[in-house]
């Protein structure tokens, strides 16, 4: 039993003091002009979204990330879309954009260099950083209602950082 315990808590503790932060990077966004992260991030909280133009959860998760952006710009958290689409699809990125309407920042990142960056293995991969830049918050995939996940989440972490 006390193996168990110590066992326990030394995974507790070891992912406790891993934390992945995000360094700052600069992307195209659709229309060609260069943003960098710094410029774009949220006061409280950023969520970055990895998706490509193939990926059809990614689709259908980005008009319920750009809900929850107007539900929560106001209240210090930040959307990045970022396209992993390689040089050859980006011309389908922009009316991807422009079709779903999204209200939040979409980049282009050609040579997958963030993707690999963050450890990204899986699209869509929604990550929630935090005002110091460390990724508190990570999701794969995308099923619908899984929005109600990320919600509660941002709620947890906004109460946790007032």
């Amino acid at each position: 039993m006390m193996k168990f315990k110590m066992l326990t808590l030394f995974i507790v503790l070891n992912q406790l003091s891993y934390s992945q932060s995000v360094r700052d990077f600069s992307l195209n966004n659709v229309d060609g002009e260069l943003n960098s992260y710094n410029e774009l991030k949220g006061e409280k909280l950023t969520i970055i979204d990895l998706w490509a133009s193939w990926c059809k959860p990614c689709l259908k998760s980005m008009p319920k990330i750009d809900i929850l952006y107007k539900e929560y710009k106001k209240k210090g958290v930040e959307v990045i879309g970022i396209n992993t689409d390689g040089p050859r699809s980006i011309s389908k990125v922009k009316p991807i954009v422009k079709v779903l309407d999204l209200s939040y920042a979409n980049l282009t990142d050609l040579n997958n260099a963030i993707m690999k960056d963050l450890e990204v293995a899986s699209l869509p991969t929604l990550l929630i950083v935090n005002s110091r830049n460390n990724i508190v918050y990570r999701h794969e995939g995308y099923s619908p209602g899984d929005e109600v996940t990320i919600k509660n989440k941002i709620d947890e972490l906004l109460l946790n950082t007032n």
